[in-house]
């Protein structure tokens, strides 16, 4: 968290800024958001495409051996996986990861052979839009459509128009409940899209759902003193704040009171971080495809010092603590609940309070994973697993209410009762 002098010469600063001026946050403070997002790479998993992306957007070093190594993976990753196991939103992120790093993803270049990552990008949205115009919901989801037509646009394919006028349609719809990151990204994707299009009754259609959006999202801040979403969608609404601004004129946001925010949270996780960071810097993934990438870089984090206070440091766990833990399917199949109660040292996240509970009962509490650029996500428990055709996925509660981080990084206290849910999307 930012010292009390520092923090008051921030804001200062922030609010002495003209409307028409970016927010930006402090160089020390935007350096070890960096360090720590390059911390973040391991070397034995797979390259994150949003880190990349981030760290080229904040100014990181393109020349250092972190960097490469990332660019080389992914590229490697988008040969080896794009055309068959990909989503349409994985894609999508390695063409802004190589349009970000001035690579052409037409022409992506590993393991001896040459993609054209945008050709395999079009058919996958494309596969996405089919499903939505016949059944009402795409392949995956809206926000990878949102991050499809954002790559697309700025790739210059030609395919994105379709789909922004299908996110418009959505963001109008008064069905349509998306969450904040989803309208965050379909409205960078349709300020892309606005900039190119022609027709006079699709760029009115785009300048609505903009105007909706952004609106909507300045709405939250007032009324959360700050806060749009919560705390880990607030980098994805930031963007879009700084990207339509155009579309909420006259009205002034007040970006200082947002910045407070994310000043005020200590940033760990590497999507979370990469997420925000470019917003720091007053960029958006919108700035993907024009970077400077011959620029001389002065950030490299071989000349950072250690993290300061300014973010804080991961606690060490102490005292023991009692967690309960419970699961429950009233959705499908034989229905069940179980409840249990771990020990385990203050601390811990949720996913080690699950292995104890599935280590002290396997047949009850036993429970799958997979890997996500987002930390590990449960798959299934108790031998039921979650579908994307049937939209059904287990959701994690306390008192009644969802958290707001994954298995990975929520941190349940001394007494707390967890809720693992099968439930519907």
């Amino acid at each position: 968290m930012l010292g009390v002098a520092l923090g008051i010469g921030v804001l200062l600063a922030l609010l002495g800024r003209t409307a028409t001026e970016h927010c930006v946050a402090p160089q020390d403070m935007v350096s070890q958001l960096l360090q720590r997002l390059e911390g973040s790479v391991n070397l034995e998993e797979a390259a994150n495409p949003s880190v990349l992306l981030a760290m080229n957007l904040a100014g990181g070093d393109s020349d250092g051996a972190t960097h490469k190594w990332l660019l080389q993976e992914i590229k490697e990753e988008a040969v080896r996986r794009a055309p068959k196991d990909m989503t349409s939103g994985q894609v999508a992120l390695h063409v802004l990861a190589l349009l970000s790093s001035c690579q052409d993803p037409r022409s992506v270049h590993a393991l001896e052979q040459t993609l054209d990552l945008i050709r395999v990008l079009q058919q996958k949205t494309d596969e996405e839009m089919a499903k939505l115009e016949t059944e009402g919901i795409p392949k995956t989801t809206l926000y990878s459509v949102g991050l499809d037509t954002l790559a697309l646009c700025l790739a210059e394919a030609g395919g994105a128009q379709g789909p922004s006028v299908a996110l418009a349609k959505q963001v109008l719809s008064p069905e349509s409940h998306l969450s904040t990151d989803t309208r965050a990204m379909v409205a960078l994707a349709l300020a892309c899209v606005y900039n190119y299009v022609e027709l006079q009754d699709v760029q009115h259609l785009l300048r609505e759902a903009l105007w909706t959006v952004s609106n909507s999202f300045l709405d939250e801040q007032e009324m959360g003193n700050g806060l749009i979403g919560n705390i880990y969608s607030m980098g994805l609404a930031l963007q879009a704040l700084e990207a339509t601004g155009k579309f909420y004129a006259p009205r002034k946001w007040d970006c200082a009171q947002a910045f407070s925010v994310v000043y005020a949270h200590d940033y760990q996780h590497p999507m979370a971080i990469a997420h925000v960071l470019p917003a720091l810097v007053g960029r958006s993934y919108l700035d993907a495809a024009g970077l400077d990438c011959a620029a001389t870089k002065d950030t490299s984090p071989s000349r950072w010092l250690p993290l300061s206070p300014l973010l804080g440091t991961q606690g060490v766990p102490r005292a023991p603590i009692q967690v309960y833990y419970s699961i429950t399917n009233m959705l499908q199949g034989k229905h069940f609940q179980y409840s249990t109660s771990v020990t385990v040292p203050s601390g811990s996240t949720l996913l080690q309070v699950m292995e104890v509970a599935a280590e002290e009962n396997p047949e009850i509490f036993s429970f799958q994973t997979e890997q996500t650029s987002w930390g590990p996500y449960v798959t299934s428990i108790h031998g039921l697993a979650g579908s994307a055709d049937d939209r059904t996925y287990w959701q994690f509660l306390s008192a009644g209410n969802a958290l707001d981080k994954g298995v990975g990084t929520y941190k349940p206290h001394d007494g707390e009762h967890i809720q693992a849910v099968f439930s519907t999307y």
